[in-house]
């Protein structure tokens, strides 16, 4: 069990839990997800934590866009009105959300986040995430992970 698991038990949410063996050696975390699970990388999601620059100061922030694109980091920007957006020290990820890199989720993190999803994963009836530790996926529907994270849509995604 996970923190994620957990939060999707105590909260009636219907989902499906995944697991294949990590390969340690591979750093791709997202596209061995998808190979090991014979899904489509643009319907496993992964977790991205951004560093957003505001008027007021830094806040982070949880990106959550396909394996098979990158973050958009200008329209994430946009989308909660940051003058800028970069990729967070993998330390501060780490910390701010209780997980380890390749295995974090944007369930039940240690410090809830103001949360993105890119707005392709509304074409699919569920889809993949990560449950909390490499080699575990979550797959549940899209708007229980915005219900969950209290996370809006957006185009944050680019191929």
């Amino acid at each position: 069990m996970t923190p994620a698991i957990d939060l999707l038990n105590q909260h009636s949410i219907d989902y499906k839990i995944h697991q294949y063996r990590h390969t340690p050696s591979i750093e791709s975390y997202g596209d061995e997800a998808a190979r090991e699970l014979g899904v489509d990388p643009q319907q496993l999601f992964k977790t991205l934590i951004v560093e957003a620059k505001l008027s007021s100061g830094s806040i982070l922030v949880v990106g959550i866009v396909p394996v098979s694109s990158s973050l958009d980091l200008k329209s994430l920007a946009k989308a909660i009105s940051a003058k800028k957006a970069l990729m967070a020290d993998k330390q501060k990820a780490q910390l701010s959300s209780g997980y380890i890199l390749g295995g974090v989720s944007p369930l039940a993190q240690k410090r809830p986040l103001k949360t993105i999803i890119d707005t392709s994963a509304k074409r699919f009836e569920s889809i993949f995430v990560s449950a909390g530790k490499r080699g575990l996926d979550i797959e549940l529907a899209a708007a229980d992970l915005a219900d969950l994270t209290n996370a809006s849509f957006a185009d944050i995604a680019t191929c």
